[in-house]
């Protein structure tokens, strides 16, 4: 199985130091506007597209949202599934996570065990992902029945982080959740990161250049705006975020 998209990921951070990547969620757009908004991020510097969310519930959609998405742009387009649903051929790369601190077996192992022939039928691209909610989690934590790890509980987001390392995941992602008021805190980044070898992703409440710089120079290697994208003027406020973590 190929890994250029890894290596990809890797060359840029090596880079960068820190990059931005833009989350999707196709329900959360009417028509092609989700076009419109990959091509915009791509040019405000955005390092991959990932397509996903909480409630897509429709392979063929998903499907429809990829290639037309890939058609739009260069850079990578990378699945973050929600469910079995969450699975398309057409992308470049699948995010293979599980939800470590769910309480619900099903979104730790099981939905990954149902997808694997298909993704191996279909020879994507995985990159394995310890996938770690923080605080209440938003839609994510409620519809993975997360027990989302306290805001001022580093020591647990490393435990969790540090044991999907010795199960051989090289992506650590802490997710605060879609529309939550409070980002993941820098103070948890900055433990995490320090005693983890792995590539460290942050998501969630990162709405302003301020808080993604915050974040970046806690340790974050990859930033994820998903929101943020969803409410206009994608390329003038992408652009000054990812100057925030460039400079």
């Amino acid at each position: 199985m190929s890994n250029h998209i890894e290596q990809y990921i890797k060359q840029k951070i090596n880079e960068q130091g820190c990059i931005h990547m833009t989350l999707l969620d196709p329900e959360k757009f009417l028509d092609l506007d989700y076009v419109t908004v990959a091509k915009d991020a791509e040019e405000a510097g955005t390092a991959a597209i990932m397509v996903g969310g909480s409630t897509i519930a429709s392979n063929s959609e998903l499907d429809d949202v990829v290639k037309k998405i890939k058609v739009a742009v260069k850079i990578p387009v990378i699945l973050f599934p929600n469910n079995l649903t969450g699975v398309s051929k057409y992308a470049d790369a699948i995010w293979f996570m599980s939800l470590l601190n769910s309480s619900n077996p099903y979104y730790i192992i099981d939905a990954q065990a149902l997808a694997a022939f298909t993704i191996r039928k279909n020879n994507l691209e995985t990159l394995p992902m310890g996938y770690i909610i923080i605080g209440n989690g938003g839609t994510a934590g409620y519809v993975g029945n997360a027990r989302g790890i306290p805001l001022d509980k580093p020591e647990l987001a490393l435990a969790y982080s540090l044991a999907a390392e010795f199960l051989g995941m090289r992506y650590i992602y802490l997710e605060a959740g879609s529309g939550v008021k409070e980002p993941v805190p820098t103070s948890m980044i900055s433990y995490v990161r320090k005693h983890i070898t792995g590539t460290l992703i942050v998501g969630g409440a990162i709405r302003s250049p301020e808080t993604a710089r915050k974040a970046k120079e806690a340790g974050a290697h990859i930033i994820v705006t998903g929101n943020l994208v969803e409410k206009g003027r994608v390329k003038e406020k992408l652009s000054e975020l990812i100057d925030s973590i460039k400079s």
